[in-house]
């Protein structure tokens, strides 16, 4: 079951810039609670929000880490997409989208910021810099949507997995990218890459072997895989 925190002396998003003037600060926003925002925190494989759910709240991961899984009207299950620290998820809700078209179940202890659908539409339209952050994000996980979908119908199931693990390590992320994975399993990895358990193993210990990825509590993943998803 999650808690909730909320302080009651929350800081307010605004820092004092060189001249004395408040300015808007995007990380305190981000990272704090405050009027219209609340940080939940959740142990591992608990459910933020569940497919079909009224949307009311737009939700930034702090820290940890959840899984997007959507069921069809047959109950079978897949996972679109795992996030991490600094993704948004349930954005729909600005768009008009009255319900949850999948359901986010964390894969680790997760903190979360909620943030009310009305307060994140009054910091999109009156801080800009907030905004800007925000359709930069949107842009590139439109664009990581793309990929994905031609990853999908053109390449081996190798590849996606070469693919999957350096997302999920964050690779090419700006600042200090996570070398190593967030928990995740074979089985989830099939799910996301669209092959059998089986063809995940045999792909990991054939990475492994390779020097790749390496196995020390947690998946390491190393730049060399890389030359995987590059290779023709």
């Amino acid at each position: 079951m999650s808690s909730v925190a909320v302080s009651g002396k929350a800081p307010r998003s605004l820092k004092k810039g060189n001249l004395g003037i408040s300015v808007f600060d995007v990380r305190l926003f981000l990272d704090s609670a405050g009027l219209g925002r609340k940080v939940a925190k959740f142990r591992g494989k608990e459910t933020v929000f569940a497919q079909g759910d009224p949307a009311k709240n737009v939700m930034y991961i702090q820290e940890g880490g959840a899984k997007l899984t959507v069921v069809n009207k047959t109950g079978k299950e897949a996972v679109v997409a795992i996030l991490g620290p600094g993704d948004f998820l349930g954005e729909g809700c600005l768009a008009g989208q009255s319900n949850y078209l999948v359901t986010a179940i964390t894969i680790s202890p997760t903190s979360v910021l909620v943030i009310e659908r009305d307060e994140m539409i009054r910091a999109l339209h009156e801080e800009h810099e907030f905004s800007d952050r925000f359709i930069a994000y949107m842009l590139a996980r439109n664009i990581r949507v793309e990929a994905d979908l031609i990853d999908q119908l053109f390449n081996s199931s190798e590849k996606r997995l070469a693919r999957t693990l350096l997302l999920l390590a964050r690779y090419g992320a700006p600042g200090h990218p996570h070398k190593g994975l967030p928990k995740v399993s074979q089985e989830m990895l099939a799910e996301m890459i669209g092959t059998t358990r089986s063809r995940v193993n045999f792909f990991m210990n054939k990475f492994r072997k390779l020097g790749f990825i390496q196995y020390n509590g947690e998946i390491q993943v190393n730049d060399s895989l890389l030359s995987v998803v590059l290779h023709e």
